[in-house]
């Protein structure tokens, strides 16, 4: 699986752009995606602007992803099979067909460069024309949209089943996950290829999609949140899952540490391995309310021998005399609670302090 992000053409990098590309490279991106396709967009800018950003992801080994069409080719008077030496020189290292340009002449491109198709267009016919004229399947992919307006996003199953149908042609499966700042013109809205992600935590949106093992995962607006990034950086880069938290009063000091979910995953709850061995005091029962699931609880003296169990309540649970509630994970990371895996190392990230 891979990480990617998107940069768009219509202005030259700025410095806070720079600083943008920097935090997705030091969060464990590796890929870039961008367009030539929209009209409003001055060709002599966007191709200036392509060959600037282009030499920043080769001095960072980033792939470089175009989107293309006929149209926009016409706009910009490229023709491929003279000028695609243009995009190599520009460093971009696949091209991703919107409409326009038949499978005869995708054919021939694979030959020299990787293609990505659109994912949700590909018909068998598609792939059987393609075989015909010789592709070389090694260098083609299928990426999926992203959905501007709101409501159009791709429904789940149906993307499920699309993907598992492409991925046993042999391609390699990309789609969209949506921003959580400055997100992209005209429609704020995200850009989601899935419509069930559209306010979604990013991470959130990275981790089922990863469960569900699509190949590449890009985020479609153009920031993410120091908060999001920090997240992102902690799970792909170190394997550690932070969850951002709440915690009502005074707790102990070792809950800034890095816990792990237990190896025998339970149901209910995220059991953390260290909180009875970590515990040095005798616990008072206190703050016995019902659990809502997010909640964050710490077992006391009445507990016996469970004394400084740590949880985390993945679904909603009755109060208990032997366990006090003593904070509660935020509403943007509950989700984050159905990606706990076995030994999954866990940092609960006070809201009060930040990342």
């Amino acid at each position: 699986m891979m990480l990617g992000f998107s940069a768009y053409l219509h202005n030259s990098l700025t410095k806070k752009d720079l600083e943008m590309f920097n935090r997705f490279v030091e969060a464990g991106f590796k890929g870039v995606f961008t367009s030539i396709n929209l009209p409003e967009d001055d060709p002599k800018v966007l191709l200036k602007n392509l060959s600037e950003l282009g030499s920043l992801c080769a001095n960072h080994e980033l792939e470089l992803t175009l989107d293309i069409s006929s149209s926009s080719l016409k706009r910009l008077n490229l023709n491929l099979d003279r000028d695609l030496k243009v995009f190599k020189k520009m460093h971009v290292t696949m091209l991703r067909i919107d409409d326009g340009i038949d499978n005869q002449k995708i054919a021939r491109l694979t030959h020299g460069m990787k293609v990505a198709l659109n994912a949700s267009t590909i018909e068998q016919s598609d792939i059987d024309e393609l075989i015909t004229a010789q592709a070389d399947f090694d260098n083609l992919e299928a990426w999926h949209n992203y959905y501007p307006r709101e409501n159009t996003g791709l429904e789940k199953n149906w993307f499920i089943q699309k993907n598992q149908w492409l991925q046993n042609n042999h391609f390699k499966v990309m789609a969209f996950i949506p921003g959580d700042n400055n997100l992209r013109a005209p429609v704020y809205k995200g850009l989601p290829t899935l419509e069930e992600h559209r306010y979604e935590n990013p991470l959130v949106a990275a981790l089922d999609f990863k469960q569900l093992q699509v190949d590449r995962i890009y985020v479609g607006d153009p920031a993410l949140k120091q908060t999001t990034f920090e997240q992102f950086r902690n799970y792909f880069v170190n394997n550690v899952l932070q969850i951002k938290v709440s915690f009502d009063g005074a707790v102990p000091d070792y809950l800034k540490k890095i816990f792990h979910q237990r190896a025998d995953v339970a149901r209910d709850v995220v059991r953390l391995r260290e909180g009875r061995s970590l515990n040095q005091s005798v616990i008072a029962p206190q703050n016995n309310f019902a659990r809502k699931i997010g909640a964050i609880t710490l077992d006391n003296h009445l507990s016996g021998r469970y004394q400084g169990e740590l949880q985390l309540v993945k679904v909603n649970l009755p109060a208990d005399a032997t366990v006090n509630v003593i904070g509660q994970v935020l509403t943007t990371d509950l989700k984050l609670l159905q990606y706990c895996q076995a030994n999954q190392a866990i940092e609960l990230i006070d809201r009060n302090e930040g990342l």
